[in-house]
């Protein structure tokens, strides 16, 4: 069984709901319900995450196991910079990430080997711990523990995410709870590439931003 599978199941019977509500309540059938419960189907769509959480009164990061104050990224107002690294910005088809092309210029680190590389955020899907104009600066390496935030290339696109793991699949969630999480399983997961371990987060300040 599952770990997910499993927390449905407790949650459910904790709750004395038969497979029946449930399944009406998010409309699927009984039989689907039993293969979450089960393991059978692992790679449950989100909607249905969220509609099960909705069911149980529970956010949708206790139905996948995750933590729910998960962001641990230490601000860089505080560690004093030592050293320039490239601050990327557009990433190049098939260049690697720190190719001439990428690079918009360079930022300050606080020491050599903490991080190898700047990405500057764009959009709101992390915020509100990272804004737009942002700046996240990354530790090249192709692996991340579960949990942790990464810099992650999705085709050609780099973007800043949480990374889970459930069996096979790849989970890439934002802070912004109106952006859904992103699951990639099977030849899926040929379009995504983790670039490295997010560090350090050096806030940009705007107008529009609240002081």
């Amino acid at each position: 069984m599952s770990t997910i599978g499993k927390r449905i199941r407790n949650m459910r019977e904790e709750r004395k709901m038969t497979l029946d509500y449930v399944a009406s309540k998010i409309g699927i059938s009984k039989q689907t319900l039993s293969r979450y419960e089960r393991g059978i189907i692992t790679n449950i769509p989100s909607d249905k995450i969220e509609a099960i959480a909705e069911v149980f009164n529970v956010p949708p990061a206790r139905i996948m196991g995750w933590k729910e104050d998960y962001y641990h990224i230490k601000n860089i107002e505080k560690v004093p910079p030592s050293h320039k690294i490239p601050l990327i910005g557009e990433i190049a088809c098939g260049e690697p990430i720190t190719a001439e092309e990428n690079i918009e210029g360079y930022v300050g680190a606080p020491n050599e080997g903490y991080a190898d590389f700047c990405l500057r955020c764009r959009g709101d899907s992390m915020s509100p711990m990272v804004d737009d104009g942002d700046l996240v600066f990354i530790r090249q390496q192709e692996e991340v523990e579960t949990g942790e935030t990464a810099a992650v290339l999705i085709g050609n696109e780099a973007t800043l995410k949480h990374v889970y793991y459930d069996g096979e699949s790849l989970i890439l969630v934002s802070n912004n709870p109106a952006y859904a999480p992103m699951t990639y399983s099977g030849e899926q997961l040929n379009e995504v590439r983790i670039l490295g371990k997010a560090m350090l987060l050096q806030r940009v300040i705007s107008s529009k931003r609240k002081l």
